[in-house]
């Protein structure tokens, strides 16, 4: 049981690392760019990858944060996710006696 637990948390953990990696990457786009980036297809499709990502902490934060943080406060929540799943999936393998790397 134990197994299927630290699966479940290492995808959890990939999907958030590769939602942060389409954020950072978005966000470096968005900075080469410049004005010309919303023609930009690759820009385009990052826009579409991030978007629950970005919805989802809209949905979560208070109004007060202006919708153009919003991104970068996406970002961070990603960022500390990714090192709590880690966190907890190699606490779960120490209690269960396993090697996890």
């Amino acid at each position: 049981m134990a197994n299927v637990e630290i699966q479940i948390l290492t995808v959890l953990r990939a999907l958030a690392e590769v939602a942060g990696l389409f954020l950072l990457a978005q966000g470096v786009l968005f900075v080469l760019a410049g004005s010309t980036r919303e023609k930009n297809p690759i820009y385009q499709l990052f826009c579409v990858i991030t978007r629950p990502a970005i919805r989802m902490t809209r949905f979560i934060t208070p109004k007060a944060i202006v919708d153009k943080h919003v991104p970068f406060v996406a970002f961070f929540l990603l960022f500390w996710l990714w090192i709590l799943l880690a966190y907890v999936r190699q606490v779960l393998c120490q209690l269960n006696g396993l090697i996890c790397h």
